[in-house]
């Protein structure tokens, strides 16, 4: 069965010959072509083979193009720091947002004004070049809120929600819709799906109606302008009590990727038995795990997922967040082991 095939029985809620597994490996493809993390995340060719070179080392079910959640928030002129080791992240002391007059900035805008956000078409591109039809490729998109966010500074941005409810509104918006004609052109590269980040749809940032009336209304938006063209939603979420309820009535996402059972879940076999008829599931081994604790641990974390969630398909084994940049790659390639081994349909699960 190719990887195709295996993603796409695992989406359709069916047993493949084995869990699809993915390890979130993002920044730590950079040492697969000798990169620095700035080289590595601003060009397109060496990204590109990155993820080409780990899925081929890996043997990968999918693909997912995160590099940092700093893309987006470029096409705005965002300051961005990008250190030797770690992922880029906005300037905070220079921020395009600095006081609540200046969400008036924030308007729709042509994301082929953004350096960053045509370099992650790039890579997709190249990607589907390569393995389109083979290996799936998923672009991940930071959300509405999320991009807003890093123009402002998330501590900063919930104040102004209850100082200025409606500008904050107003920008979600014009993110949103700069960043549809953004998926569309990731789409026309060759994305099999648009993952979203919906960090801020979360217990652990913010309360579940606050979350449905500042993002659910544009985020709902770009899902269906997604499905309109053709192509999958999913999301990642790796906050702690994920509103997996509000993030499908506004989505309808073919999958969630995720870290903590969902807020109205006491643990992963009741979101299994919730949920798992109305999404696939994504995840949920720590990533800190890969550098703590005995390899044996590690094994028995992603063989309670697979005991858990992969009964009648609709789970993929991963990461519930990205792999950690610096740690060593020898987890991924045991959690594969793992998911091909211990996962095979009709045998240990």
């Amino acid at each position: 069965m190719t990887h195709f095939e295996r993603m796409a029985m695992a989406l359709s809620h069916k047993e493949a010959d084995h869990v699809p597994v993915y390890p979130i490996l993002s920044g730590c493809n950079r040492r697969l072509v000798n990169a620095t993390y700035p080289e590595w995340s601003q060009d397109a060719g060496l990204c590109a083979e990155s993820y080409l070179r780990a899925a081929e080392q890996f043997d990968l079910d999918c693909i997912v193009t995160l590099i940092d959640l700093s893309v987006e928030c470029d096409l705005w002129g965002q300051e961005l720091v990008f250190p030797e080791n770690e992922a880029a992240h906005p300037n905070y002391k220079n921020s395009v947002v600095k006081e609540i007059e200046d969400y008036e900035k924030i308007t729709v805008k042509d994301y082929r004004e953004s350096r960053r956000m045509m370099m992650h078409i790039d890579v997709v591109r190249r990607l589907a070049e390569k393995l389109k039809g083979q290996v799936p490729i998923v672009a991940f998109v930071f959300g509405p809120l999320g991009t807003l966010s890093m123009l402002r500074g998330q501590e900063k941005l919930y104040m102004d929600i209850y100082d200025d409810m409606e500008a904050v509104q107003q920008a979600t918006w014009n993110v949103a819709r700069s960043l549809k004609a953004y998926a569309g052109a990731l789409i026309d590269a060759g994305a099999d799906a648009i993952m979203w980040d919906t960090l801020f749809s979360s217990g652990s940032i913010m309360r579940k109606q606050m979350w449905i009336d500042l993002e659910a209304g544009p985020i709902r938006e770009l899902a269906e302008y997604v499905r309109e063209r053709g192509c999958m939603n999913m999301i990642h979420n790796c906050g702690n009590k994920i509103y997996f309820d509000a993030q499908i009535e506004a989505i309808q996402p073919a999958a969630i990727s995720f870290l903590y059972p969902p807020d109205d879940c006491a643990d992963f076999a009741e979101c299994k038995a919730k949920y798992g008829d109305k999404t696939t599931l994504i995840g949920c081994v720590p990533p800190t795990n890969t550098v703590v604790g005995e390899d044996g641990e590690w094994d028995r974390l992603c063989r309670e997922q697979i005991d858990l969630m992969a009964k009648g398909g609709g789970f993929m084994l991963a990461t519930g967040c990205e792999y950690p940049a610096n740690a060593p790659f020898d987890r991924a390639c045991r959690m594969v082991a793992v998911a091909k081994e211990y996962g095979r349909y009709g045998k240990g699960n």
